[in-house]
């Protein structure tokens, strides 16, 4: 998912790399752009450190070792546990934060680039998750408890919460209307300029300014709250024989069969956006009845490229496929 700057209104753009993806950062004020750049990326850096699952000295990766015990933790890192425990609740487990384990097994245990080069076999055995019940979040006290040998994984959620919350600071401290994604995760606060951020929707991953040369992709216009797709296709890997993907299916430990490849919904915040598209493609066919009844506008594109809408999703976009 990429976001383009409508011509109606002057806005200014950066993009740099951060937890593992692409940050893209658009302000209508241009000369705020540096100053919010300086706070999105001063957050960033605050979420890798409480959130991050490669980094040895994360708080994450310190609760491995708690072995069920109360531990408290930063607000921040308490927060970013609610919402995973949140999108856990409300997609029935779909999307689960105890993957962490499965993740490890089918090699997604370093950062994505590193991911790619590795060519260690692994060994892929059916195995259900611990399922999100197992944690407790006690947010009056700031303590969470994760059973001995669970590992956490806040991939699913993390960044589109990032996003959510960085938005609404910048918003709010510069006065102005702003847009962060975070790897096609996008979160929009402050007032939009007129028409609504433009967003381009796309089955294939690539730069903002560039017409995909592949793929079906439609341009919306988000004018609040957030946008996120997920897909089988764009963070792809190979060991030993097995095609391999980032997706996880809780009840299998293995990446997803889903015959979506690419979800976008638009909700009140990103990380519902984000939990909702994730959910939906491990819930396969049954996602579009899902998300009709949950009113969540979404746009799911089979394996065979047909595009298939829920209501509420934009029917007058621009839908071009090539």
């Amino acid at each position: 998912m990429t976001t383009t700057p409508p011509g109606s209104r002057t806005t200014a753009a950066t993009e740099w790399r951060a937890l593992g993806t692409t940050v893209r950062l658009v302000v209508t004020d241009p000369a705020l752009l540096e100053s919010c750049n300086l706070l999105l990326a001063r957050h960033l850096a605050e979420v890798d450190a409480a959130c991050s699952r490669f980094r040895p000295d994360s708080e994450l990766t310190a609760l491995d070792a708690t072995a069920g015990r109360p531990v408290r933790v930063s607000p921040l890192l308490a927060e970013a546990l609610d919402v995973a425990l949140r999108a856990a609740a409300t997609t029935d487990g779909a999307v689960d934060p105890t993957v962490g384990s499965a993740m490890d097994a089918i090699g997604y245990d370093r950062d994505f680039t590193l991911v790619r080069e590795d060519d260690r076999p692994v060994r892929l055995t059916l195995r259900r998750t611990p399922g999100w019940r197992t944690v407790t979040l006690d947010r009056a006290t700031g303590t969470v408890t994760v059973p001995r040998g669970v590992r956490l994984d806040l991939g699913a959620t993390a960044k589109a919460w990032a996003a959510d919350r960085a938005a609404r600071m910048l918003a709010d401290t510069a006065g102005c209307g702003v847009l962060v994604s975070l790897g096609g995760d996008t979160a929009v606060a402050g007032e939009a300029p007129a028409g609504g951020w433009q967003i381009r929707v796309q089955d294939i991953t690539g730069p903002v300014d560039e017409t995909p040369a592949q793929g079906s992709y439609a341009t919306v216009g988000l004018r609040g709250g957030g946008l996120a797709t997920s897909g089988t296709t764009a963070r792809r890997w190979q060991r030993g024989g097995h095609d391999l993907h980032h997706i996880v299916d809780p009840r299998t430990g293995l990446p997803v069969r889903s015959p979506w490849r690419t979800v976008s919904v638009a909700a009140a915040t990103c990380a519902d956006a984000n939990a909702a598209s994730t959910a939906a493609l491990v819930k396969g066919e049954g996602a579009e009845t899902w998300l009709t009844r949950l009113r969540l506008p979404a746009r799911l594109v089979t394996r065979h490229g047909l595009v298939v809408t829920t209501p509420g999703w934009p029917t007058d976009v621009l839908e071009a496929a090539a």
